[in-house]
């Protein structure tokens, strides 16, 4: 048996709104948005009382998708600090290729997007960069260079 494909990375935020502009602004598309609870998301997630609300984007033209969630019941819990290092156990980052990595994050800055380093050139290849936006979510940019 084989992996058909990664569907989606889920991500559970506080302010669904903020974070659904964010990665609209870095170029991703919604394809959806609404309530799920039930007895069978709680079959899935293991938990009870679920109710929530939830966003899909996709990256244009391609298969990636992030998930977006919203807990109003049960209440989401804090796994650390929002401005963790990169280096803290767990998912850390989503990494986008990007064609303009300056412009991609002067657009994200109006989001309340900060740089966690810098951009940085690895060698003649790529330049990239790690941004901290809402609710502390780590995306990494890499542009190719040609």
């Amino acid at each position: 048996m084989a992996i058909q494909r990664m569907d989606n990375v889920l991500i559970v935020v506080d302010d669904l709104d903020a974070v659904v502009s964010f990665f609209v602004e870095l170029g991703m598309e919604l394809e959806g948005k609404g309530p799920v609870e039930g007895r069978w998301v709680e079959r899935v997630i293991g938990l009870d009382d679920v109710r929530q609300d939830v966003a899909m984007l996709r990256v244009p033209d391609g298969p990636g998708r992030i998930e977006l969630a919203k807990f109003h019941t049960p209440k989401a819990v804090s796994a650390g600090p929002e401005d963790a290092p990169t280096n803290t156990l767990g998912i850390r980052r989503v990494m986008f290729a990007v064609d303009d990595i300056d412009d991609v994050v002067a657009r994200l800055r109006t989001h309340g997007a900060e740089l966690v380093g810098e951009v940085a050139q690895y060698e003649n290849s790529y330049r990239l960069c790690y941004v901290r936006g809402p609710e502390g979510i780590i995306v990494g940019l890499a542009e190719q260079l040609s």
